[in-house]
């Protein structure tokens, strides 16, 4: 394990490969056949179960229900809604045949052209059009309303650059999909979510976020509001890290979906739609690790606490675990996910960088020596500080250390983050500045124009008008017009 970190890039090296190197060190995933697709692999997995989890229980207190709907997507659908077609027509994958056949040498296979499809099916890069095809036949009346779903499941959005969890070609994640009776009400939906969703980051994540609306040509496509939680990484670069989207009537109209007000007249309904992928698991890489591993918050750690006997021989192992096994039972009866390493396969220093190579909060060691004192070694994966401390009150003294450990990295995440924020209204320092990362708050006066210039210029973006900050009127950096508020610009991935 030293030699595996010893090959692994440092941060302040080469940030990107840093990265790479950390998803396959620490068993996160690997690349597949398929080019841009991953293999997300046990402990990697185990991460997105927790955060599914979690996730999932907090869409249910908001009253969202689980469903399922099709991979496959007629392409006609994709063609009705005019921005949505626009948006996502480059990134398809189209199933053209039903059927292969082998060669006449059988050493090979071909696609058998006698099974062409009458229509070409579209793998679904996310699934608004499948989805309002179905909503159609559940929603009648105002009875029926709302109607909020939401399905985990994976997409195909064939990208050209990937990177393991950031951007693949394949990727898991939810989406909700919910039906309004009123603007209102479908804009206070999408609200809710991009709250849930930053609550979800801050506390369960510990990735501090900025919350906002995307301009008009970053919006979702077919959407009249997009609203985000923008986190900022260790290099100063942004990542979206989840979105809700206001529809309005757009994919009602598109696919007839109305229902019988309380006066019996027919009214197209009001959409959300609303999603977090695998992409967080990259969010938490990026925004905690350091160059020995992964440091993983307590409330998502497949792993909470790792206790590691030293024994020389059975007999020694016997009483190590006899002291050990009441620990282990009483933080698995609080809920603390436990694993008790006693393999004699590994040396101890092995099973210790290992784990902190894992970003696994707590570790607990316990020798022959801390048997006959009465003592226990623990080690705190965020600060990497070690201590012997009393066996007594063990329990209580790592429950306490797994919630400081969980406020310690999201406050340092945090106050990197605000080190990082800067106002900025002259141009020529922007583009000086932008190179080496950070939030910018500009004024901006609102034209794509602008925008677009900033991108060519930079290659930064609007991220979003932040709701963090009071909105004070000025003047374009850019363009020198006058500007109504200040936006997030900033490098992303």
């Amino acid at each position: 394990m030293a030699k595996e970190l010893k090959h692994m890039t440092k941060r302040a090296e080469n940030y990107s490969q840093w990265y790479n190197d950390l998803v396959i060190k620490a068993d996160l995933a690997e690349q597949s056949a398929v080019r841009g697709c991953m293999v997300i692999k046990p402990y990697g997995y185990a991460i997105w179960e927790k955060m599914q989890a979690q996730l999932d229980k907090m869409f249910k207190e908001t009253g969202v229900q689980n469903a399922y709907f099709p991979l496959l997507i007629p392409k006609s659908f994709l063609s009705r809604e005019a921005e949505h077609v626009k948006g996502f027509a480059k990134e398809c994958a189209v199933v053209t045949h039903y059927r292969l056949k082998a060669t006449d040498n059988g050493n090979a296979v071909e696609v058998d052209p006698n099974a062409k499809l009458e229509e070409e099916l579209i793998i679904r890069p996310t699934s608004e059009t499948i989805i309002w095809n179905t909503y159609k036949n559940w929603i009648h009346s105002w009875r029926d309303l709302p109607l909020m779903c939401n399905q985990w499941c994976n997409v195909m959005r064939w990208e050209m650059r990937t990177r393991p969890f950031l951007r693949t070609s394949e990727f898991l994640w939810q989406e909700g999909h919910t039906a309004h009776a009123t603007r209102e009400e479908a804009e206070k939906e999408a609200q809710t979510m991009l709250h849930v969703y930053a609550d979800f980051a801050e506390k369960w994540l510990a990735v501090p976020v900025v919350q906002g609306v995307k301009s008009e040509t970053e919006r979702f496509a077919g959407a009249l509001d997009t609203y985000t939680i923008e986190a900022m990484m260790q290099d100063g670069k942004a990542l979206q890290s989840g979105t809700s989207h206001f529809l309005g009537q757009n994919f009602a109209k598109s696919f007839d979906v109305t229902y019988l007000n309380k006066d019996n007249k027919p009214e197209y309904v009001w959409a959300t739609s609303w999603g977090v992928s695998t992409r967080l698991i990259g969010a938490l890489i990026m925004t905690h690790s350091d160059d020995n591993g992964l440091v993983l918050p307590p409330k998502i750690a497949p792993i909470q606490v790792v206790i590691v006997p030293i024994f020389k021989g059975e007999e020694q192992l016997k009483e190590l675990t006899a002291k050990l096994q009441p620990v282990i039972d009483s933080l698995r009866e609080l809920g603390i996910t436990v694993k008790y390493d006693d393999t004699d396969n590994k040396r101890p220093g092995f099973k210790f960088a290992d784990y902190e190579l894992k970003g696994v909060p707590v570790r607990l060691a316990m020798g022959g020596r801390d048997l006959e004192n009465n003592t226990i070694e623990f080690m705190r994966r965020d600060t990497l500080e070690k201590e012997s401390v009393s066996f007594d009150g063990i329990v209580e003294r790592v429950k306490a250390l797994l919630d400081d450990i969980q406020d310690n990295i999201f406050h340092k995440a945090k106050a990197f983050r605000d080190a990082h924020i800067y106002e900025c209204d002259n141009y020529e320092e922007f583009k000086e500045k932008v190179k080496d990362g950070g939030f910018f708050l500009c004024h901006w006066d609102g034209t794509e124009e602008t925008e677009a210039k900033i991108k060519e210029d930079t290659q930064a973006t609007i991220r979003c008008v932040p709701y963090m900050f009071e909105q004070t009127p000025g003047v374009d950096m850019v363009s020198g017009k006058p500007a109504k508020y200040r936006v997030i610009i900033a490098r992303s991935y």
